[in-house]
């Protein structure tokens, strides 16, 4: 395929959604082609409103758990709800969407000989005891709990992955997701950042669950796609799994004071009952992500804060 043009054909699973989207924007401006696959569960078509004009961006609407026959140089399959909300709501998809979908993508990249990229996610250390969290973690995750959806469908498509590596010799990257946010974060996903956004921005308490002292570390979105690229243009033999995140770790009290001072708001806080297997900390160790391709965050939490809410209220408040 790429014989005939310089440009790569990108296949960006969940490619409506909050990352996906961001990351199609920076592989059209690389100049490549990119087919946007989603299936609108948690994406949305205004994401990716502003590309429908670029004649080197396709929007096409398909459930990764049923097989897509394409011919792509490289795919991104960045397909599952990852917000507690919205895996927790159709637990069996969610599952599906991980291995299935994994399944599904790995036979397309098979069959064309296309790079593949798994988002996997931190979620897979479970409520680690192990901190900060080293990819050679094997992580503390419960099977059957509330959450085993989302943490063990990502484990187990990482294992595919890998395996389809050994067995296949597939060139596959796989990367783990540490706590995201930015623009275009979905505003009623349940997840701490934007959950405080918004509470902040309509004068409500704050909602914290447990004493607030749980830990969690944020990387600015603009960060993450950037280590994306990054790691999708290293050596085939570097297949991961890496870390990705933002060392700098911050208790929910402090992310919920930061929001009001930078909102300006008269929010107070309210604590609630912690949910169940919620972890108590969550750290990267990004130090081969360091080595491999230099890559560490940039953007410091007030500014990716500044930009989210200017995002949030622009919006959805103006």
């Amino acid at each position: 395929m790429q014989a005939l043009t310089n440009r790569k054909r990108v296949l960006v699973t969940g490619g409506a959604g909050f990352l996906g989207s961001h990351l199609c924007e920076r592989l059209l401006a690389a100049g490549n082609d990119v087919l946007c696959v989603d299936n609108f569960f948690t994406g949305s078509r205004d994401n990716v409103l502003h590309l429908l004009d670029d004649p080197h961006f396709e929007l096409m609407r398909h459930d990764v758990t049923f097989p897509l026959y394409v011919e792509v140089d490289e795919i991104y399959n960045l397909a599952c709800p990852a917000s507690p909300i919205h895996y927790q709501h159709d637990p069996v998809q969610t599952t599906k969407t991980s291995v299935i979908g994994a399944i599904n993508m790995l036979g397309l990249a098979k069959r064309v000989h296309a790079r593949i990229m798994q988002a996997s996610t931190s979620e897979v250390y479970g409520d680690p005891a192990v901190h900060p969290q080293p990819e050679e973690y094997w992580g503390n995750v419960n099977t059957i709990g509330p959450r085993a959806c989302y943490d063990e469908g990502k484990r187990c498509a990482e294992t595919l992955f890998f395996d389809y590596h050994r067995q296949h010799r597939l060139d596959i990257k796989v990367i783990r997701i540490f706590n995201t946010y930015g623009p275009r974060m979905h505003p009623s996903d349940g997840r701490v950042v934007s959950n405080f956004i918004i509470q902040a921005l309509k004068g409500e308490p704050i909602t914290i669950y447990g004493d607030g002292q749980q830990t969690r570390s944020f990387c600015y979105v603009d960060d993450l796609i950037e280590g994306f690229l990054r790691f999708m243009d290293t050596p085939a033999g570097a297949t991961g799994p890496i870390n990705l995140g933002n060392p700098g770790e911050f208790t929910m009290l402090e992310l919920a004071e930061k929001v009001i001072r930078l909102t300006g708001s008269a929010s107070t806080i309210e604590h609630m009952p912690l949910p169940q297997d919620d972890p108590k900390q969550r750290r990267p160790d990004i130090a081969k992500a360091r080595a491999m391709m230099q890559w560490e965050p940039a953007v410091p939490l007030d500014e990716g804060l500044d930009r989210t809410i200017a995002y949030f209220r622009g919006r959805f408040f103006a």
